[in-house]
């Protein structure tokens, strides 16, 4: 099942169609299938959820999104050989080649070196898929409600890195997974959606992430295409829908 945050008395119900979305007076670019928003995947690992949202792009009929480039904060990341069998920029920004003296410190050195590639690329919009750093405020303030996340839980229940065995701990009956906008916190940041998934009984850790994973493939490119089409924007710490289609 799929929630998602209600704004202005109305549900963002992920509709399709050939509507034309004017912009925003605030908020990012809306993207059109002839200057598509430029997109930055950003991903620690295999990068399942990054192949998921480009099997989407390349499935769907002119895409107001696009994904320019790829990057991991680790250069042995599985998910960057994926990005280059899809034909899309691979980079590696890892943090080990920065020294632990660095200043201002080795952590701002390390985005200021994220903020170059990202620039590099003429990006417009942050993907988190598996990244599992987190930005500072600093990073952050030149891309407010610009950077989107997933996470395997039902926020705000279960935030931080161990999710699933959480909510395995915590006798929770229903998971599912949220997409939120990113800010400095522990996954504290505005959410967008939300979908579930049942918890049974005799659950593991992985077969709970296997049935999780089902529902995020499916419903985060799905927000990534509406907010590239500018059915939704971050005001004031708030998701604010617009734009929506009543079928």
């Amino acid at each position: 099942m799929v929630k998602s945050c209600v704004c202005k008395s109305r549900i963002c119900p992920y509709a399709q169609g050939e509507d034309v979305y004017p912009p925003f007076m605030e908020g990012p670019r809306v993207g059109t299938p002839s200057s598509p928003l430029r997109l930055a995947v950003l991903i620690s690992g295999g990068g399942s959820g990054m192949q998921a949202l480009l099997n989407h792009e390349s499935q769907i009929d002119s895409p107001c999104f696009t994904t320019c480039v790829v990057i991991s904060d680790r250069k042995d990341a599985g998910g960057l050989s994926i990005a280059a069998e899809y034909g899309i920029a691979a980079e590696a920004v890892p943090l080990e080649g920065i020294a632990q003296d660095a200043t201002p410190s080795r952590r701002r050195v390390h985005e200021m070196a994220l903020q170059s590639v990202l620039e590099m690329y003429e990006v417009e919009a942050i993907i988190l898929s598996g990244y599992m750093r987190i930005l500072t405020s600093n990073f952050l303030q030149d891309w407010n409600g610009l950077v989107i996340n997933i996470h395997p839980s039902l926020l705000p229940r279960h935030p931080g890195a161990h999710a699933h065995r959480d909510v395995l701990t915590s006798g929770d009956t229903v998971s599912g997974c949220t997409v939120h906008f990113v800010d400095s916190g522990m996954d504290t940041g505005a959410i967008i959606a939300q979908s579930e998934v049942p918890v049974h009984k005799d659950d593991t850790i992985e077969m709970l992430q296997e049935r999780v994973k089902v529902v995020e493939h499916h419903l985060y490119p799905q927000v990534i295409a509406d907010f590239a089409a500018g059915r939704f924007r971050l005001e004031g710490g708030i998701v604010i829908w617009e734009n929506l289609r009543h079928d």
